[in-house]
């Protein structure tokens, strides 16, 4: 079993940034990809970022040039660095982390964006 725990959420100005961190803990592969998901209120949760385990990256087109995904592979976290955020930033954001067919959910962490 994998458990994820996320921190790093609050409340933060349009414009402002902020860092989340995702911590894995348990029977973790090498091989993994984590990943940022995102849910506003009343909306589905969509993908943000993904970073495989060499490194390579994906992003939402929204959240292109402002978000950046990186990860500490010895330490089994991952980061997601919020910057020039904006109102439809808001939501849960949950970290996943994929190992072969298994998938792991951390229980979020709220990201309020607002003046």
């Amino acid at each position: 079993q994998v458990q994820l725990v996320e921190s790093g959420g609050g409340l933060v100005q349009p414009g402002g940034s902020l860092r989340l961190s995702c911590l894995a803990t348990g029977n973790i592969d090498r091989v993994n990809v984590m990943s940022w998901f995102r849910q506003p209120p009343g909306q589905q949760r969509r993908l943000v970022a993904a970073i495989a385990p060499a490194g390579t990256t994906t992003y939402a087109d929204s959240v292109k040039g402002r978000f950046d995904i990186s990860r500490d592979v010895a330490k089994n976290m991952a980061f997601l660095q919020l910057n020039n955020v904006r109102l439809d930033d808001s939501g849960v954001y949950y970290c996943k982390l994929q190992q072969g067919f298994d998938e792991y959910w951390g229980q979020g962490t709220q990201v309020t964006v607002s003046s």
